[in-house]
């Protein structure tokens, strides 16, 4: 059986993150032969393309760490109706120097949850935008917009009964996604 390694890229720092526990408690709904591992965004120097010729150790670690992957999972939260900076700082350095994209070719999901009635639809469109300029081949449906609200997480950290069923159908048809793309 081939093990597939997702790097989880999580959109927000803050410790109590909903979009942390959220790739969390996705990761329970996928199948044995899929793995997680978050990836660590919040060390990564501001992104200056005088750095291309050589670049920060956590630079190069993040990019590694994409490249022995086979998808990647991008869970995120919104802010000012788009992705919050420490991530597009990721992407931007993950990217460069040009022609070496770290991200391109893997196959992707895009989530993410908010206390907005919205959920993330603003930020996961922006995103979208800038994975499909990176060549990243990106889930479109269906499309998560997650509301965080009581009972999303049980006492557990796990998917709430609630919304089980369907991030179970969204986990379903990313990993399905990964298997045809990687």
């Amino acid at each position: 059986m081939s093990q597939y390694q997702i790097a989880v890229i999580v959109g927000s720092l803050r410790q109590g993150s909903f979009n942390r526990k959220l790739a969390d408690g996705l990761a329970k709904l996928a199948p044995q032969d899929f793995s997680f591992k978050q990836l660590e965004i919040g060390d990564l120097p501001l992104y200056n393309q005088d750095d291309d010729g050589s670049q920060a150790q956590s630079v190069q670690r993040l990019k590694s760490e994409i490249a022995a992957s086979q998808g990647l999972l991008f869970v995120t939260p919104e802010y000012n109706r788009s992705i919050p900076g420490v991530l597009k700082n990721a992407i931007d350095n993950a990217s460069r120097p040009y022609g070496e994209n770290a991200w391109a070719g893997k196959p992707a999901g895009v989530i993410g949850a908010s206390v907005g009635a919205i959920g993330t639809a603003m930020a996961q469109q922006h995103l979208r935008n800038i994975l499909a300029y990176l060549d990243v081949p990106t889930l479109g449906q269906p499309e998560a917009f997650i509301h965080a609200k009581e009972g999303l997480f049980d006492d557990n950290g796990a998917i709430g009964a609630a919304s089980k069923e369907f991030l179970q159908t969204w986990m379903d048809q990313y990993v399905a996604w990964v298997r045809k793309h990687a």
